[in-house]
């Protein structure tokens, strides 16, 4: 039987290959970019042949090297699944996901003993520290993050479309008045989310009230508090359609009857080798399933 070169070798060359650099190989990997690059080489010295134009801070396939991904990257991942798989369905599988506090609370903890019931060897460590994104593959293994759009070099998709809605309480006023036009908004307090900066600002430019200046803007790192201030009479809150809808809560109304398509939107985004992960698969495929809303244009590929 011929022999053959390291698994480890050909694991690392898929992984440069699908990631298009060395770094984020060897970050998925757990290695040093030394160690992964001299797999690499080891490999390229076994067949005698260069599988990558080194470039600078990317790596491209050679005409090799993609004959040699066409041919070994779909037998290594079932391997791996077969090696995940024998490991026995009673064994636990374990998910690391980001999340934020709002959309955790709103749209996913009360769905979750579904989600037990179909698969109870899943189970889900939950992290609600911002910048999901940017700690996949360094603590977390997927996140549903809310943004405008996702570094294209992971996989992502998009959970839902929604508008910007001026949320505040019923008994709101200024000086005196209720509030009925977007003018008054020059008396109040706007209250912003750190992940949604600019949703006032295209709000108003959507609305056509470009100039419209508010009395203040106040920042929150937290949803659920933004709502809470809101039903407080301390601003208006511009937030999604969903927050208002899914929060339930009889001291918040709609302020304007104005439609505003929301630049933000929540995301699922993973490295594109976790989603052939077990762990990862089963919480996508549940997710868009039984968790998005699935209504015209929502849930759409990204």
């Amino acid at each position: 039987m011929r022999r053959l070169p390291p698994l480890t070798a050909i694991e690392a060359f898929v992984q440069v290959a699908r990631l298009g650099s060395v770094k984020a190989a060897a970050e998925e990997l757990s290695l040093s970019s030394p160690a992964l690059s001299r797999r690499v080489q080891n490999l390229e010295h076994f067949l005698g042949r260069t599988l990558f134009e080194r470039r600078h801070h990317a790596m491209v396939l050679s005409d090799d090297g993609e004959a040699l991904l066409a041919r070994v990257s779909g037998p290594l991942d079932e391997l791996a699944q077969a090696i995940e798989l024998s490991t026995g369905q009673s064994d636990l599988l374990r998910l690391r996901l980001g999340v934020l506090p709002l959309f955790a609370s709103q749209r996913l903890i009360g769905k979750l003993p579904e989600l037990r019931t179909l698969h109870p060897e899943l189970h889900i460590d939950i992290d609600t520290a911002a910048h999901g994104t940017a700690r996949l593959g360094d603590g977390l293994d997927a996140a549903i993050t809310l943004a405008q759009s996702i570094d294209p070099s992971l996989y992502s998709r998009k959970i839902d479309h929604n508008v910007i809605t001026p949320i505040g309480t019923p008994g709101l006023t200024v000086r005196n008045q209720p509030i009925t036009h977007p003018e008054q908004i020059a008396g109040l307090t706007v209250l912003l989310h750190r992940d949604m900066p600019e949703s006032f600002n295209f709000w108003r430019e959507a609305i056509g009230f470009p100039n419209l200046e508010p009395a203040a803007e106040d920042h929150f790192d937290s949803g659920q508090l933004m709502l809470d201030a809101a039903a407080q009479g301390l601003g208006i809150a511009f937030m999604l359609d969903s927050h208002l809808e899914d929060a339930s809560d009889s001291r918040l109304i709609r302020l304007f009857d104005t439609a505003v398509e929301s630049p933000y939107s929540y995301w699922f985004s993973c490295r594109r080798s976790a989603l052939r992960r077990r762990p990862v698969k089963l919480f996508h495929d549940w997710l868009f399933s039984r968790v998005c809303r699935q209504a015209s244009g929502r849930a759409a590929a990204a």
